[in-house]
């Protein structure tokens, strides 16, 4: 006997923003029952709306505009102490040959 493997549904960004604009004219359980998705899922898609607003729903590794400049500065921040000890140990060296 074979297991069936259960694959989750994906929706789009775009799906789930008009699904919640339908429960809003509609309300959530008819809106629910009509697009075939859970309660729960629609209510959890409900809240990262409205903690996330328009980072909501971005998908997977993908970070939030704020996350992602501080991936970045602080990619800029290595790079920058790298930097500072090349400069040191060459001030050194240089500092050496003059005595």
């Amino acid at each position: 006997m074979t297991q069936k493997k259960k694959t989750r549904k994906r929706y789009t960004k775009e799906f789930k923003i008009e699904a919640l604009k339908l429960a809003e004219e509609i309300g959530v359980a008819k809106a629910c029952k009509d697009l075939g998705i859970s309660d729960g899922a629609f209510y959890k898609w409900r809240k990262a709306a409205q903690t996330e607003g328009t980072d909501a729903f971005r998908g997977n590794g993908r970070l939030t505009e704020r996350d992602e400049e501080l991936r970045k500065l602080r990619q800029e921040n290595k790079v920058i102490k790298q930097e500072r000890e090349i400069l040191k140990k060459a001030t050194t060296f240089f500092a050496s040959l003059h005595r």
